[in-house]
């Protein structure tokens, strides 16, 4: 279905990976003139989101926005609600709590929906976890896969993860996942004692923050190399030649 230009548009507006440092230093111009124009959002976390916006463009009155929550407490029945401002010819700005909306994010529902409605869709550029991790990394560039959360059960995760080796072997291709970030710790030694110890991992942590770290090093290389990645957003990835 081609867009309706006479229906408001779905601007996907990234976010900053984190709370700590100036927005300004890592995302583009185009962010904050579509937040100047935009009043009706889609969101994760309300407060969070408004507190992005004001840092964003403090001019902004606050008492204007009009904000949906998304998220996994949603009923379906809400998704179209939430694009019943471009119905009526508004534009509506989707945001992820970090990051790019719809990639790792429950944004994707939205913007399915705004397809299947002749929304046209906009995406605006910005910082995501995945691709800075990858860039960052040394693997394969050319090719890579975001598997997402890996089982939480210890004997189902050493599964996955050696499904994911062998596949990476097989494909030559990196693959990526990510956890949830307290049990941070935990996976990354699980990953250790897993995998063979010539496979590569990386890990990268707190992307853009000032407490960045990303380092990719051999399994048998991590063993001897301390890192605390409790509670900071981590992508973890892997590779084996």
């Amino acid at each position: 279905m081609k867009p309706n230009l006479s229906l408001g548009k779905l601007y996907l507006i990234p976010t900053t990976l984190g709370e700590e440092g100036d927005p300004n230093d890592v995302l583009p111009q185009t962010i904050k003139r579509s937040i100047d124009f935009i009043d009706d959002y889609i969101v994760e976390n309300e407060k969070t989101a408004r507190r992005f916006i004001k840092s964003i463009q403090p001019q902004k009155v606050q008492a204007s926005l009009r904000l949906s929550a998304l998220n996994k407490h949603t009923e379906i029945s809400e998704h179209a609600k939430m694009l019943q401002a471009c119905m009526e010819g508004k534009n509506v700005g989707l945001m992820s709590e970090a990051g790019c909306p719809g990639v790792a994010d429950p944004g994707a529902v939205i913007v399915k929906l705004a397809h299947e409605k002749g929304i046209q869709v906009i995406p605006l550029v910005g910082p995501s976890s995945i691709l800075l991790a990858i860039m960052a990394s040394g693997m394969n560039g050319q090719s890579f896969a975001f598997n997402g959360y890996l089982p939480i059960d210890k004997g189902e995760k050493k599964s996955a993860l050696k499904s994911l080796e062998k596949l990476s072997q097989d494909k030559n291709q990196s693959q990526i996942f990510i956890e949830t970030p307290y049990r941070n710790n935990k996976m990354l030694e699980d990953i250790i004692q897993a995998l063979n110890p010539s496979t590569s991992i990386c890990v990268a942590t707190d992307i853009t923050l000032p407490t960045e770290f990303i380092k990719t090093l051999r399994a048998s290389e991590w063993k001897k190399t301390q890192v605390d990645l409790h509670n900071r957003p981590t992508i973890f990835i892997i590779h084996k030649m």
